[in-house]
């Protein structure tokens, strides 16, 4: 267990990355020094994040672009936890890849998967022993989704005309928008929504606000009393929530005090804070604290 507490009590930060340390390429005001001085304390940080595009080495490489010191290691991803969510299902419905179910040598043929969205993503699902294919042609046993810039109309056309023909469908995070720099953009929830309309179905999801991501991270690094740290509600805070870990929302993303207040019970945040480096202000943090929620049981 860590020793450094802050903040009323907290031994480690599971921190947001989009809307809380960065917004596109541009690190947002304050963040990168907070979090250098929790470092200086001793307070670990992990970062719990659904973007799925990048492996956490690449993303702790963009964090030492800021000037951080983080290693793949503190990085948590929602990539991951989607494949990990695809074999769980494949073994669940004991799914064979091949058209008759048959296998070789005694031993199931991996299952085919179309896989929409970034290069490592693609990486991991072969990586998990899955076959790799393009098109709904090749008859893949399931669909997974993860966010990359690169996700075009026939991807998402592909992946309709798979799911419609009875592929399962995984995906790996369901974020509406994305902060970006210049404002916010859609995210891979709002992709999900066009193989929705196309469908009539919905897919499994991996990533926040699942509650096993915060729990990973929170055991990586021997925290009891996590703070989590985010900028979305709907993911960020109810994930929190659902872990159990007390949740910050800070106001430098998508979310706001008055989305915050009109906001379902269980979507609330243990506190509200401007940014990041009101973290390190202890009791002169402008905070609203909430009734607790109720661990949700997955």
């Amino acid at each position: 267990m860590t020793e450094a507490v802050f903040f009323g009590g907290h031994d480690a930060v599971l921190c947001d990355l989009d809307g809380v340390v960065y917004a596109g390429t541009e690190a947002i005001d304050g963040a990168v020094p907070t979090l250098r001085e929790l470092g200086r304390r001793g307070v670990p940080v992990v970062y719990v994040t659904n973007n799925a595009s990048r492996s956490p080495e690449s993303v702790a490489e963009h964090l030492r672009g800021f000037g951080l010191e983080v290693t793949g290691d503190q990085v948590f991803g929602s990539a991951a936890a989607g494949v990990a969510l695809l074999r769980q299902e494949l073994s669940r419905t004991g799914t064979h890849p091949s058209a008759d179910g048959a296998s070789s040598g005694g031993r199931p043929v991996p299952a085919k998967v179309l896989v929409v969205g970034s290069d490592y993503l693609r990486g991991l699902v072969s990586k998990a022993g899955h076959e790799v294919v393009t098109t709904a042609a090749e008859r893949p046993d399931a669909v997974i989704q993860g966010f990359d810039p690169s996700v075009s109309w026939t991807d998402l056309a592909q992946a309709s005309y798979a799911v419609n023909g009875g592929a399962r469908w995984i995906a790996t995070n369901t974020d509406l928008t994305i902060p970006r720099a210049e404002g916010i953009a859609p995210g891979n929830g709002a992709l999900i929504e066009a193989v929705s309309r196309a469908t009539g179905t919905r897919p499994l999801a991996a990533g926040k606000p699942e509650p096993v991501l915060f729990r990973l991270a929170a055991q990586a690094v021997g925290a009891r009393s996590p703070l989590v740290v985010g900028d979305r509600l709907d993911t960020d805070i109810l994930g929190g929530n659902r872990a159990g870990f007390d949740t910050a929302l800070v106001l430098t993303g998508v979310d706001t005090e008055a989305t915050a207040a009109a906001a379902p019970a269980d979507h609330r945040p243990t506190w509200i804070v401007p940014s990041l480096p009101m973290l390190l202000a202890g009791s002169a943090v402008e905070a609203r604290s909430h009734e607790p929620q109720e661990e949700h049981q997955p």
